[in-house]
């Protein structure tokens, strides 16, 4: 799982909300006492100057409207609130101010109305009470403390830090203090524009091992972070102390994890975005050139997310073989049928449950994101072999652990019960132990088949299902006296390790689709056409048959069974199986309702379907498909022909990306590859590409840049505006540089949309189109850039553009003299093997 931290330094910004304050320094100090309040305009400034506390309103260029009073750095150019007092209740206007009241509480009142909309709400003594003995600090490490008597001395009733909205600073602590009850957890934003509590909690659950995840809604694991290693969160292997330092506190008065900087001059924050992603970030750089760096950030891929795999049941992104779930060793799935269609949250279950005091022992699975640690049990005094002991005898006991690895390892963990949201990472995670029976303890254990790491990992369970249909259809052929036709699935496969895949009879499928049928056709491509099926269980299908006279041959049809077999994530389409009979050869996909997106955005009456929510959410889908492709599942998948035909709808209109065929995977250290073959479709293909024959990852980027424009201006690329226009990009280019954008937009949006989340759609369109593959950002940039309300970069001028500033440019040239032309058919995709 882990990631390179130069990716990160690409990424302007992960998870943080830059937001835009209307202040005045009318006035400036860091302390509130009784008869010096602070009113709107005014600014609490800590003595060092790195942290300021004020009125603002969220949002870029906001004026007036909603008033919030909170904390955020002074000393760096775009504003970061790290805390925010009144978040659930903002003052309308420029009327708030912030005192000390006469019961000694903080407030923030509305001085048109008078009416309180926020209070510390503490209770002190009504009797000798002197106000003028309290005051409210800003200090240097940004925590707002209330002081019963004189700043300096240790009486404090209230300081911000033990009330965190979406951010951790450091020295703040996250967790529980037993003795008071006092819960110090983590809630998202619910949107950069409202700081109101968001869907995503961080929050210590104390049950069993202490651990901490991210819940959505309050009750829904997204993700666990884990618990306390001696070293860092079990769930986050990146985690080092070079940077920073560690306090962790687990004792009868408190539960609760710090953070300390080691150089106040770098600023370090870890927050939760409204997304419920969570990051660590630092601002870094010489003084000209300083920035936001991401230092890491999860949800990552797939595996992070709670309980992926289900129960007993390993989760590897980085298995080549697509699927990431593995049973442990000693299980199998629970439901095979659901395993071999990549669906693993059901788990595994116990081949031999002959476990009790009958010659059982322990697997050993290295490099482990330990299990859900509620029903585990903790013992720090006794070393590994008397905690393995410990385990053995107790039949309930399913897998023990180290529960401090720092120095050699100490203490004990012990589950009892389901193993559940287990991963294997590639650097990090630490040893644990599953009880197995003996016969299976005397089985070979089979190695991760991730980037060659000779690791124990845990048994694969492959079905056998289409092995047997095979050979059962070996066997009938040697008895009919025929020779088995030499292009069956299994001879076309098998050489790659892909045997595995289902294979359909052609009968089956012909049945299946009424003898393909014009009724059941659902499109046609270059390469054939797309039948709907329905199998005699009832089960739809999609069916791509490719035409007998089509240049996709037998390269591609594998590149495809075996790409498509192989990833696993809920915005690619789903493969099934193949066939390949009779002289067919025939791909069989989940069936997906609504045809693909083209139909949609493209159609005037369909398009009214799609209203702005709908379609930022197909946009972000899509982008987390490529970003997969690209990244998580650790092929480096370039598709080549990305394109609104080739972005299918399911029932609730999530899109999956299609079309896998032309798809070229690169090594671990490949950057870009030339072809004198050129593969994709005009109008979306990236100038480099197109022209000189170099792809890579930025060709994609294009081809979603352009891809986006369509959906939010709901027009193909070849659309020209007037007589002097271009094409799409060329006119949105126009337009955006007049700031007329939003005269593009797709008019059946009506007034469904978000004017300044479409801009955002359309700026960060215009980046993934600029003419240089290196101007352009990564895919994970993109959805950062997407989600999150930050500033963006000036685009450069896109390719394929004739103009006054970019004639000469090279690679520049138009499309106008036709539509979005396909030339997939002159290629022949070769498979680059990592």
């Amino acid at each position: 799982m882990g990631r390179q931290t130069s990716m990160f330094t690409r990424i302007i910004v992960l998870t943080m909300m830059f937001l835009s304050f209307r202040v005045c320094l009318c006035s400036s100090t860091d302390t509130i006492t009784f008869d010096q309040p602070l009113k709107d305009g005014d600014l609490l400034i800590s003595n060092a100057k790195s942290f300021a506390l004020g009125f603002f309103t969220p949002g870029k260029n906001s004026t007036g409207g909603k008033r919030y009073v909170g904390i955020w750095y002074r000393k760096i150019p775009d504003q970061l609130v790290v805390w925010v007092a009144n978040r659930n209740n903002p003052v309308n206007g420029t009327s708030g101010i912030l005192f000390i009241d006469s019961t000694g509480n903080l407030v923030i009142q509305d001085n048109k109305t008078n009416v309180s909309v926020w209070s510390t709400s503490l209770s002190f003594p009504t009797t000798g009470i002197n106000l003028k003995a309290y005051s409210a600090k800003l200090q240097e490490t940004g925590n707002l403390v209330l002081y019963h008597d004189h700043p300096d001395s240790r009486a404090t009733p209230w300081q911000s830090f033990d009330y965190p909205t979406n951010t951790i600073l450091p020295n703040m602590k996250i967790g529980v203090d037993k003795k008071t009850g006092l819960e110090r957890f983590v809630t998202s934003w619910k949107s950069p524009d409202d700081p109101s509590p968001g869907e995503y909690v961080l929050r210590w659950e104390l049950k069993g091992m202490p651990q901490s995840i991210v819940y959505k809604d309050k009750t829904q694991p997204v993700w666990r972070i884990g618990s306390w290693n001696g070293v860092r969160w079990s769930g986050i292997p990146e985690m080092t102390s070079n940077i920073n330092s560690y306090i962790y506190i687990e004792n009868q008065d408190e539960v609760s994890m710090q953070f300390l900087t080691m150089d106040p001059s770098v600023y370090t924050i870890v927050m939760v975005n409204e997304s419920g992603a969570f990051s660590k970030i630092i601002w870094q750089g010489d003084d000209e050139m300083k920035r936001w760096v991401g230092i890491w950030y999860f949800p990552q891929d797939n595996c992070d997310f709670y309980a992926h795999c289900g129960s007993f049941s390993v989760c590897n992104a980085q298995n080549l073989e697509g699927f990431p779930c593995k049973c442990l060793p000693g299980f199998k799935p629970k439901s095979s049928k659901e395993w071999g269609m990549g669906d693993g949250r059901n788990g595994c279950q116990r081949n031999n449950t002959e476990v009790c005091h009958n010659g059982e022992g322990f697997a050993r699975l290295e490099s482990m994101k330990i299990p859900d640690t509620e029903t585990a049990e903790v013992n720090r005094g006794i070393g590994l072999e008397e905690c393995k002991e410990r385990c053995l005898n107790n039949c309930s006991c399913t897998a023990y652990a180290s529960s401090n690895i720092s120095y050699g390892g100490s203490g004990c963990i012990t589950w009892y019960g389901e193993l559940i949201d287990m991963r294997e990472f590639t650097k990090g995670g630490q040893d644990m132990y599953i009880r197995v029976s003996a016969s299976d303890l005397a089985q070979p254990v089979k190695k991760s088949k991730g980037l060659g790491e000779k690791r124990l990992t845990a048994t694969v369970i492959v079905p056998i299902a289409a092995v047997i249909l095979v050979l059962f259809c070996f066997i009938l052929k040697i008895r009919e006296g025929k020779k088995p036709p030499s292009n069956t699935t299994s001879s076309l496969l098998s050489d790659e390790g892909t045997a595995d895949v289902l294979t359909f009879d052609f009968n089956t499928i012909e049945a299946a689709t009424d003898n393909f049928s014009e009724d059941n056709k659902l499109g046609e491509g270059g390469f054939g056409s797309v039948y709907k099926g329905k199998l005699q269980n009832g089960q739809l299908l999609a069916v791509k048959r490719l035409t007998r006279t089509s240049l996709q041959g037998i390269v591609e049809f594998k590149n495809e069974v075996m790409l498509i077999a192989k990833l696993q994530h809920r915005n690619l389409v789903r493969l099934l199986g193949c066939c390949v009979q009779q002289g067919e050869k025939m791909l069989v996909y989940e069936y997906l309702p609504n045809k693909s997106l083209d139909s949609f955005i493209f159609d005037n009456r369909e398009g009214m379907s799609l209203d702005w929510r709908k379609r930022f959410e197909i946009i972000s889908g899509i982008a987390q498909g490529i970003l997969y492709l690209h990244q998580d599942s650790r092929l480096k998948i370039i598709h080549r022909d990305l394109k609104a035909s080739n972005v299918l709808l399911d029932a609730s209109m999530q899109p999956k990306i299609s079309d896998f065929g032309m798809t070229r995977i690169f090594k671990e250290e490949q950057v870009e590859a030339n072809t004198n073959r050129v593969v994709g479709t005009y109008g979306y293909m990236s100038p480099e590409y197109a022209m000189e024959g170099h792809f890579s990852i930025k060709s994609d980027v294009f081809s979603f840049g352009v891809l986006m424009l369509e959906i939010v201006c709901g027009k193909k690329n070849k659309y020209k505006r007037n007589e002097n226009s271009l094409n799409l990009i060329g006119d949105v280019w126009d337009l955006w540089n007049e700031e007329r954008s939003m005269e593009i937009v797709d008019s059946s949006l009506g007034d469904s949309d978000d004017g300044r989340e479409v801009l955002r759609c359309i700026h960060v369109g215009l980046l993934c189109v600029q003419l240089y593959p290196d101007d352009r950002p990564i895919m994970s940039e993109v959805i950062f850039m997407l989600s999150n309300n930050i500033e963006l970069a000036r685009p450069k001028p896109p390719g394929f553009i004739f103009n006054q500033e970019n004639t000469h440019a090279p690679f520049s040239y138009s499309t106008s003299n036709g539509g979005n032309q396909s030339i997939n058919t002159m290629s022949i995709t070769e498979l680059v093997g990592r």
